[in-house]
C-alpha cells in the first residue's frame, strides 16, 4: 500500500500482518501505550472487531477512494459486517452535522513520514515525525528524544475541524542529528509479511488450550476462515470463540475424533502428557490418519514420547512450538518451529500462515523442541541482564529513563528491549509471556545442556534470579517482573 498522510479521525483501510485490508479509523492511542520506536505508523481502531493496533503507514489507504476496490476483493461475512459498521458510523456523523466530539479531536497531527507534528490528545506533549527522525516531548513533560534529521518544518492540515482548530498554526522545529541504528531483526520481521488473503484449508481443525498464546492463535485461525473446534480445561474461556464461530469439544478425545488436524498449546511437559495420555485424552481419539500438532514448549524427551504414542495408533505427528508472546500471537506474527512428519507440516500451511509470519521445518522430531529451548534460554537470560542493568543504574545514581534512551539508540535496540523496559519503568507487569514459563524453559534448557555435556553457566545464573522472582510471587506476572528479584 502507498504511503498516505493521515490525521486522527480519518477513516482508512488498514492491513495488519497477513490479514486482508480492514476498515478502521485513526484514533489517539491510550496514554500508557507507547508508539513503537523506529516505525512510521498510526494507531487504528478497526470496525466490526473493535481491535486496536499500531499500523505502519505503508499498510494504510484512505477509506473512500478505495472502498469499491476493497469490497470487490473481500467477500466474507465478518468483513461485510465491518463495512456496515462504517456506514452506520458515517450516517450518525452526518446527522450530527459532520462533527465528532471526542478526545480524539483534541490534537493535531500532520503527516506520517516523519514530516509532521502531533500534539498529544491530552495537551501534554509534542511528537514530531516517526522512525526516530524528529523530536518527541514526553507525554508527562519529562524529557526530549531527538532523532536523525537535519531540518524539519511542519505544515497545518486543513479540513473538517472545529473553528478553534482551524486557526493557522506553524511550528518550525530544529533538531540535531544522531545516528539512527535499528535492530536488523525488526527489519527482517517487517520484511516477512505477505500481502493478500489466505485460502483456508478444508480440513477440520481442532485446538486444545486457550491460554495467552492459544487464544491469539485460535482467533487468527477463525479470522482467516478456518473451521475450528476448541477445548479448554476452563470451559468458560471457550465462550468468546464460540461467539466468533468456533465449535465446542467436550473432551480432548472428542475434539481429535471430530477433526482432521488437532493442535495443542499448554503450559509444560506434564500438562502436555496429561492432555494426551490422561482420561478422555487425545490418544483415545486418535485413529489412522489423524494429525496431532504439539505447539507447547517442552523438552525433547516429552516430544519423542508423545510422537511415539500418537504414531502407535496410526496418527501423524508434528511438533510446532512458537516463538513470540501474547501480543505477537494476537497479531498473527509468531515464528513457528516445526519438526516431524513433513506431510503434516504441509497440510498445516494455511494454519501456519494465519498464526505466524514465518515457519521453519527442522527435520526429525525433537529438533524443534531443542531449538525452541535454546531461543528461550537466550531470551530469558537477556531479560534478566536487562533487569540487572536497570537496577544497577538506579543503585549508582543513574537515570533509568536515560539508560533506556541510550540503549534504544545502540546495536541492542529492539521492540523486545523497548517494551520490556517500558513495562518495568511503568510498573506494568501484565503477562505477555509468563515469568513461570520462561523459568521453566531455562530449567529445561539447562537440563538439555547437561544431557549434551555442554556448560550453560549464564542460563544457570539467570535461572536462579527467576527462581528468586517466583519466591516473591511473580510467577503469574510477565517475565519482565524478574526486575523485582533485584529490588527485594
Amino acid at each position: 500500500m502507498a504511503t498516505v498522510h493521515l490525521r486522527i479521525g480519518d477513516l482508512v483501510w488498514g492491513k495488519l500482518g497477513r490479514y486482508p485490508p480492514w476498515p478502521g479509523k485513526v484514533v489517539s492511542p491510550p496514554k500508557d501505550l507507547k508508539k513503537p520506536r523506529g516505525k512510521k505508523c498510526h494507531f487504528v481502531k478497526f470496525f466490526g472487531t473493535e481491535d486496536h493496533a499500531w499500523i505502519k503507514v505503508e499498510q494504510l489507504k484512505p477509506y473512500h477512494p478505495h472502498k469499491e476496490e476493497m469490497i470487490k476483493i473481500n467477500k466474507g461475512k465478518r468483513f461485510q459486517q465491518a463495512v456496515d459498521a462504517v456506514e452506520d458510523f458515517l450516517k450518525k456523523k452526518e446527522k450530527q452535522g459532520g462533527k465528532e466530539q471526542s478526545s480524539e479531536g483534541k490534537g493535531l497531527m500532520n503527516g506520517s513520514e516523519g514530516k509532521g507534528l502531533m500534539y498529544g490528545s491530552e495537551g501534554k506533549g509534542l511528537m514530531y515525525g516517526s522512525e526516530g527522525k524528529g523530536l518527541m516531548y514526553g507525554s508527562e513533560g519529562r524529557g526530549l528524544m531527538y532523532g536523525s534529521i537535519q531540518h524539519v518544518c511542519t505544515r497545518l492540515w486543513s479540513g473538517t475541524l472545529d473553528a478553534p482548530v482551524k486557526m493557522t498554526v506553524v511550528f518550525v522545529v530544529f533538531v540535531w542529528s544522531v545516528q539512527d541504528t535499528r535492530s536488523t531483526s525488526i527489519q527482517a520481521a517487517d520484511s516477512t509479511a505477505i500481502n493478500g488473503s489466505i485460502t483456508p484449508t478444508d480440513k477440520r481443525i481442532g485446538f486444545l488450550g486457550l491460554g495467552l498464546m492459544g487464544s491469539g492463535i485460535v482467533s487468527n485461525l477463525l479470522k482467516m476462515g478456518h473451521v475450528v473446534t476448541v477445548w479448554n480445561r476452563t470451559v468458560e474461556k471457550c465462550d468468546l470463540f464460540i461467539q466468533e464461530g468456533a465449535r465446542l469439544g467436550r473432551t480432548p478425545a472428542e475434539v481429535v475424533s471430530m477433526c482432521d488436524i488437532t493442535f495443542s498449546c499448554v503450559s509444560d511437559p506434564k500438562a502436555a502428557r496429561d492432555l494426551v495420555l490422561g482420561p478422555s485424552g487425545v490418544l483415545q481419539g486418535i485413529r489412522p490418519g489423524k494429525c496431532y500438532v504439539e505447539m507447547s514448549t517442552v523438552d525433547p524427551e516429552t516430544i519423542t514420547e508423545l510422537s511415539q504414542v500418537i504414531s502407535s495408533r496410526g496418527g501423524r505427528f508434528l511438533e510446532a512450538p512458537v516463538a513470540g508472546s501474547q501480543q505477537v500471537s494476537n497479531e498473527g506474527m509468531l515464528v513457528i518451529l516445526a519438526a516431524g512428519d513433513r506431510t503434516v507440516y504441509e497440510d498445516c500451511s494455511s494454519c501456519f500462515q494465519a498464526m505466524g509470519k514465518t515457519s521453519f521445518f527442522l527435520g526429525e522430531v525433537g529438533n524443534a523442541a531443542r531449538m525452541m529451548l535454546i531461543l528461550n534460554m537466550v531470551q530469558g537470560s537477556f531479560m534478566a541482564t536487562i533487569a540487572e542493568g536497570l537496577t544497577l543504574a538506579q543503585a549508582t545514581g543513574q537515570s533509568q529513563h536515560t539508560f533506556l534512551d541510550i540503549l534504544s539508540q545502540g546495536q541492542m535496540a529492539s521492540t523486545f528491549v523497548d517494551q520490556k523496559c517500558q513495562n518495568i519503568l511503568q510498573g506494568n507487569f501484565k503477562p505477555d509471556y509468563y515469568l513461570k514459563h520462561i523459568q521453566k524453559d531455562l530449567r529445561l534448557a539447562i537440563s538439555m545442556g547437561d544431557t549434551a555435556n555442554h556448560p550453560t553457566p549464564m542460563a544457570a545464573a539467570a535461572n536462579e534470579v527467576y527462581k528468586r522472582a517466583k519466591a516473591l510471587d511473580q510467577s503469574d506476572n510477565d517475565m519482565s517482573a524478574v526486575y523485582r528479584a533485584y529490588i527485594h
